[in-house]
């Protein structure tokens, strides 16, 4: 009996590594996911900084992305379809899809949901190259709303409504508070995870369109831009009063701490500039010039590179982490909206 049982105990111990191995099957090397709103998803070698691939999704218009804990499984926000779509990063093939709503635009996923903002009131696609961006506010249209997935059955349990425009979601340190961005009416509105109970509005000033949000390495702050207003604001972790003002260059929108801490970034759209400032004191540090409509950015998972993700130049752009230079330019992702990576690492989208 004593055999038999340490001959089964054997046998489980190599089925569970063989399990392990097939899981890492999918990322022997690091990989960047950008998502291309016309092409589909980009699947970025870090190794190599080449396009390995891009997986059509059809014409969706693919946004928001966000990647389960052991990154095989990639989650996308299509605006066209109106849903969410799971890819298996193995494979690069689409296995379920969950309806959301119209416009479905950002996601994140933390532990065994995901979270995607949706605005019934907003309407069309991405503007054609040439025009400008569009402003979809509406005072008269349906608030935005936060539809929340369980990710096992790939089924919305519950949506909660927000202000107009949600933009960006971020996590308490502690996991039990959601924070989501409203750029249409200047607040932030505050959840309790996984039930999406309203706990608290938060107001910034008028006009500003609030849009990135990030949580400061050690809890105590977190960090919003203010597109309108050319500044980010500092706000206490506790109180979620404003402590600090910065200015910024035009259009900021995506900001994240580096994986050491020591360096906040803002990417400035609409200067078309990439910023450093100190992580501790915010003080501006220095700027980076890059491309048109660079939304989202991602540290490589070493934290050596950074890559943005540039709409209208219909690329990523990787930069240096240590000097700030650009190392090069990935093309052919035409409408480039967001990045993330496995392993994975800070960026404006996935937390820390």
């Amino acid at each position: 009996m004593q055999v038999r049982f340490e001959a089964l105990q054997m046998l489980r111990m190599v089925c569970a590594s063989a399990l392990a191995l097939g899981a890492g099957v999918a990322h022997a090397a690091a990989t960047a996911y950008v998502t291309s709103e016309s092409a589909g998803v980009g699947v970025i070698d870090l190794d190599t900084l080449t396009l390995a691939k891009t997986i059509d999704i059809g014409k969706d218009g693919p946004r928001g992305l966000s990647l389960n804990k052991d990154g095989t499984r990639l989650y996308v926000a299509n605006k066209a379809a109106s849903d969410l779509s799971e890819i298996d990063t193995s494979t690069g093939k689409v296995t379920r899809r969950a309806k959301i709503g119209k416009n479905p635009e950002f996601v994140r996923v933390f532990g065994s949901y995901a979270y995607v903002t949706y605005e019934p009131g907003e309407s069309g696609g991405p503007p054609k190259p040439g025009e400008p961006e569009k402003d979809d506010d509406d005072a008269n249209s349906p608030p935005a709303e936060i539809a929340i997935v369980d990710l096992k059955m790939m089924k919305v349990m519950h949506s909660v409504k927000s202000g107009h425009e949600t933009e960006g979601v971020e996590f308490s340190p502690d996991g039990k508070l959601m924070l989501v961005t409203n750029e249409g009416d200047d607040t932030i509105s505050v959840y309790r995870v996984g039930t999406g109970k309203p706990v608290r509005t938060v107001n910034v000033p008028k006009g500003s369109r609030p849009r990135g949000i990030k949580a400061s390495p050690d809890g105590k702050q977190y960090v919003v831009t203010l597109e309108n207003t050319n500044k980010f604001v500092v706000l206490d972790g506790a109180s979620l009063k404003i402590t600090k003002t910065v200015d910024t260059k035009t259009g900021p929108y995506g900001i994240s701490f580096d994986p050491s801490g020591k360096h906040l970034l803002v990417a400035a759209a609409r200067d078309k500039t990439l910023q450093v400032f100190d992580g501790a004191t915010f003080a501006h540090q220095t700027d980076v010039p890059v491309g048109q409509r660079c939304w989202h950015f991602s540290f490589a998972p070493d934290g050596a590179k950074v890559l943005l993700a540039c709409g209208r130049s219909n690329a990523v752009y990787v930069i240096d982490a240590s000097n700030y230079k650009e190392i090069k330019q990935i093309g052919d992702l035409p409408l480039a909206w967001g990045v993330v990576t496995y392993p994975p690492s800070a960026g404006s989208i996935m937390g820390r």
